[in-house]
């Protein structure tokens, strides 16, 4: 009898749901082998890890996964994630989800999230547009970008979201792009490690969508433009970050915030303690 062979990482995926969904060149797929490495290497038990995401291409990702996922509406990730955080604080709750889902129907819920330092971390892939719906532009559509819905390129200015996260207080603050997989594994690891609002931004491509409009015709053409363009500067001036696909500005990459501040769970914790000692 030929035992069956299993993949080392087995035990951290849903081996039966493959292959995935996603189009050819999409990084998500690349996010998902970090957080599955990233997960791998702590000493966090896996029952304790649960996985949250929205709508849309990068949240299908938590159904691949073999932890407590959640896949929630379109949104409203943050919430349900804040939810099992305050509920049962000894959870390392993870939101993986794309920009659509977190900065443009959610984008209510992830600023006050990192206003309160929420102790969750939150990993936004960002293509730059719908790519579940056609291709729409969006938030962070960047200026001067090609999608269905702007033919003649984006006139609107668009999130800068390290920027956006660090205004707001959040205790780690990232950004790679899906070609850095090493440095995206770390900094989950790192991210998970740390207490309050982790935020980590993924550049990814997206093909069929953002790419034909931008003359990227497939993943591995933007994977170059992101080796050729990436700059490592962990001291950047984030309200400078902005993404433009030229080529006239850097592709800034780095871990840019690392700071201790106290969690919405360390502050709420101090709260009942005071209350209950109050005659």
């Amino acid at each position: 009898m030929i035992e069956e062979a299993i993949h080392p990482k087995d035990i951290y995926l849903r081996s039966d749901r493959f292959p995935h969904i996603w189009c050819p060149g999409c990084g998500l797929g690349i996010v998902l082998k970090s957080y599955v490495d990233a997960i791998s290497k702590l000493d966090i038990p896996l029952d304790h890890h649960v996985l949250v995401s929205g709508i849309g291409c990068t949240a299908r990702l938590p159904g691949y996964a073999n932890v407590d996922s959640y896949h929630t509406t379109h949104g409203r990730a943050i919430p349900f994630a804040t939810g099992l955080k305050i509920v049962n604080p000894e959870l390392q709750v993870t939101v993986i989800s794309g920009d659509g889902d977190l900065f443009n129907i959610g984008g209510n819920h992830i600023i006050h999230a990192a206003r309160r330092n929420m102790d969750i971390l939150v990993v936004c892939v960002n293509n730059f547009n719908y790519g579940m719906t056609g291709g729409q532009h969006g938030a962070t559509t960047p200026e001067g970008a090609r999608t269905s819905t702007t033919p003649y390129g984006n006139i609107e200015h668009s999130f800068n979201l390290p920027y956006i996260m660090a205004s707001l207080g959040a205790s780690y603050v990232a950004r790679w792009t899906s070609l850095h997989v090493r440095q995206l594994t770390k900094s989950i690891m790192k991210a998970m490690k740390m207490k309050g609002f982790s935020f980590i931004e993924v550049i990814s491509p997206c093909p069929p969508n953002f790419g034909k409009y931008n003359k990227f015709n497939d993943g591995l053409s933007q994977m170059e433009f992101f080796y050729e363009n990436s700059v490592l500067d962990n001291n950047a001036d984030l309200s400078e970050a902005y993404i433009d696909f030229s080529g006239k500005r850097p592709l800034i990459v780095g871990e840019f915030v690392q700071r201790i501040r106290p969690s919405y769970i360390e502050l709420e914790r101090d709260l009942i303690k005071r209350a209950m000692e109050e005659p």
